[in-house]
């Protein structure tokens, strides 16, 4: 193999992404955890705090911290489920969809800093390769 196995490249890249994500979420006051369940709440509601864990790949035990968090900042709420009463819906509130819009405008202005020197079919390239394995049933 004439390059270092893709387990090490995507580490590398994958921590070069998260140091230049670091000060933008701490910008907003959101932890990485926090971004991530207010990404996967822009997607739907979560009818329980147990599929928003599965969705987001938070432990449920941890993610309670950061939707307590998250719901004192007034970013997500969580309601009853009037079907059972046992269940939170958590949803993403008008503000926690300005901070995830400001979030992800900072976010994607980083990435095309950080694509910069690929061409541009190139980048679209590995945008779409990206996509595709990430969202493979694996």
């Amino acid at each position: 193999m004439d390059r270092p196995e893709l387990g090490f490249l995507l580490s590398r890249l994958l921590r070069e992404v998260m140091a230049r994500e670091k000060p933008i979420l701490d910008a907003a006051g959101l932890e990485m955890w926090d971004y991530a369940v207010l990404t996967a709440l822009a997607e739907s509601d979560a009818p329980t705090q147990a599929q928003l864990a599965a969705a987001t790949g938070r432990d449920k035990t941890r993610l309670i911290g950061n939707l307590d968090r998250l719901e004192a900042e007034g970013l997500v709420r969580r309601e009853p489920d009037p079907v059972d009463r046992r269940n939170r819906i958590v949803s993403l509130t008008p503000a926690g969809s300005r901070v995830l819009r400001r979030c992800r405008e900072a976010i994607g202005a980083m990435e095309t800093e950080l694509l910069a020197d690929l061409e541009p079919t190139d980048r679209a390239g590995f945008e779409r390769a990206l996509a595709a394995l990430a969202e493979a049933d694996r």
